[in-house]
């Protein structure tokens, strides 16, 4: 590709709207272009980059026995409706209505349509296992869309979908596509993480995600250094620290007047009493239900893992109006002491002796609470969302925290949605049995804007070599040259012809512009063809992600290419 032919219009400046590197570099080197919150244009370039991202994913979902089709966008509420997932998916679904009245989604998952399709196909247990996957928009109403394509309206999203005999059968797709996911990142040259995760609102009991490490990343993992734990902060189990053999006695339960102190920092001022030693207590609706939850005065609760235990699908913390007529007290001097509701309390504080914590009347604490002697809990379980140097649930390492970026998430789904949409097909024995499924995604767009966020320098965006848009980039630094213009023409044709993508920036520009330019737009190797090597009878050379260049002579220069790329 010449460059003068080539749409990728570049900007000097950082536009106002970008918030991320990502986002920014995107945007300058003229990859995308917004349309509106959340919805951009793919330019050329990004075309480029997106194609080899899917061409390697397609390789790898076929490898793993995927079969590729395509499904509707436009999906009727009726199959929704069935699942259950109509009103529980919430404002985030993008809705509309044809003329008839009928009312539809647009998809921003598609295991409804998937398990409709099969159920309607699929009959013998001789049919399975099936593996059906698609390379598609999605489409989500998402609040407050940001980070560029880190969280957009509408996205290029992988989705498989696994339907199995039974568990045992699940466990082997599940398997498949944990490795075949690993074998895409490895080859897309990223640094990740594979971590346990939450299901959140697609269901099932198990699920991993894949994350590629970059400080702007949304979600925090937690990992041991020592063994192959790795979670995401949401899943993370916290092991409660061993008391020490000399805990003191329990003492009696006090009352204490503490006008006007209504936080944990306020108590440690007050009373002296650290935040270690105290509990502070949150309330929460649960499907309608007012309950408490416990967890120590340093520490924060992890609502995902409340609402899991709690199998609730709505929750949401209580306000102060309703907390006073309940408990008697505002936030501040809440306490599971006398309490009428249920209190589920973090294995860290059913651990603690003598701890402080709100009597449930304002202006007032309780010093020398104990568990157990001064309240009952309806559950005792793992509450808090772990902090490093916590202890590893899987060793006797300390757990370090790092920010990821997820670009991709599998699912044990299990019956989920085969009983909810009574999916069904005859065993070997001819009865009907639910199918059991998984689901299987990759963020094509999003893993774009992560392999910049954790692939760029001062310059620019510095692309893998198996997705940059281009692999090579011939600069000459006078193109109306004579001799540069050939002899850059002349390299061209033969990279060409032996299958490298190159890019010959033959415009009437500057060389420090097309120097810029080809920095910000990351091409992995640049080709300069200047009058001073050329009196060498030499081209010089650069790597993207070096800072220095070196000079080849001419007549070795495709080789030395072809080393670098891998050709």
């Amino acid at each position: 590709m010449k460059a003068s032919h080539l749409f990728y219009p570049t900007l000097r400046e950082i536009p106002s709207e970008a918030e991320i590197v990502s986002h920014q570099l995107l945007l300058r080197a003229g990859f995308i272009r917004r349309n509106t919150a959340g919805v951009y244009t793919y330019l050329p370039l990004a075309r480029r980059v997106l194609r080899k991202i899917q061409d390697i994913v397609r390789e790898e979902m076929d490898r793993a026995g995927g079969q590729e089709i395509i499904m509707p966008i436009i999906q009727p509420r009726e199959i929704w409706d069935k699942s259950g997932r109509w009103s529980l998916y919430g404002d985030e679904m993008f809705k509309l209505g044809d003329r008839h009245k009928r009312e539809f989604a647009l998809g921003p998952t598609h295991e409804e349509l998937v398990t409709t399709l099969v159920d309607g196909e699929v009959h013998s247990y001789k049919e399975l296992p099936l593996l059906l996957y698609q390379i598609q928009n999605k489409y989500r109403d998402e609040i407050r869309p940001r980070f560029g394509l880190m969280r957009g309206r509408e996205f290029i999203m992988k989705d498989l979908y696994s339907f199995d005999v039974d568990e045992a059968g699940l466990d082997l797709s599940y398997q498949k596509m944990h490795d075949a996911y690993q074998r895409i990142y490895n080859r897309l040259k990223l640094d990740y993480r594979v971590v346990l995760a939450d299901s959140g609102a697609i269901g099932g009991n198990e699920s991993h995600e894949f994350m590629v490490l970059a400080a702007s990343g949304e979600s925090e993992i937690v990992y041991c250094p020592l063994c192959d734990y790795a979670a995401n902060v949401e899943k993370a189990e916290c092991s409660p620290e061993q008391t020490s053999r000399d805990v003191p006695e329990s003492r009696p339960l006090n009352k204490v007047h503490t006008p006007g102190q209504r936080t944990i920092n306020d108590i440690v001022d007050f009373l002296g009493i650290p935040k270690t030693e105290q509990v502070k207590t949150l309330m929460y609706y649960a499907d309608g239900e007012l309950i408490a939850a416990l967890v120590r005065g340093d520490r924060e609760l992890n609502e995902i893992k409340l609402k899991n235990i709690l199998s609730a699908s709505d929750m949401f913390m209580a306000d102060e109006n309703t907390v006073k007529e309940v408990c008697g007290a505002g936030f501040g001097s809440l306490g599971p002491v006398g309490m009428k509701i249920k209190v589920y309390v973090d294995l860290e504080v059913a651990a603690m002796k003598n701890f402080a914590c709100g009597a449930n009347e304002d202006d007032y604490h309780y010093t020398n609470v104990n568990a157990g002697r001064d309240f009952t809990a309806k559950a005792v379980v793992d509450l808090r969302n772990a902090v490093a140097g916590d202890k590893c649930p899987g060793c006797e390492g300390r757990l370090q925290i790092m920010r990821g970026i997820e670009v991709g998430h599998i699912f044990k789904l299990g019956t989920r949605y085969s009983e909810a949409m009574q999916a069904a097909f005859l065993d070997a024995r001819g009865q009907e049995q639910q199918f059991v499924m998984g689901c299987y995604g990759i963020g094509i767009s999003r893993t774009m804007a992560a392999a910049v966020e954790q692939n760029y320098d001062e310059n620019g965006i510095i692309w893998p070599l198996p997705i940059a848009p281009y692999q090579v980039i011939i600069v000459p630094v006078n193109f109306n040259q004579a001799v540069q213009k050939d002899l850059a023409e002349k390299i061209y044709q033969e990279l060409t012809d032996l299958g490298i993508e190159v890019l010959l920036d033959d415009r009437d520009e500057r060389a420090g512009v097309k120097f810029k330019d080809a920095d910000l737009i990351g091409i992995p190797l640049r080709i300069t063809i200047g009058p001073k090597a050329l009196q060498e009878n030499k081209v010089e050379m650069k790597k993207r992600w070096e800072k220095e260049s070196f000079l080849v002579n001419i007549d070795e220069t495709l080789a030395m290419v072809q080393s670098i790329i891998g050709k």
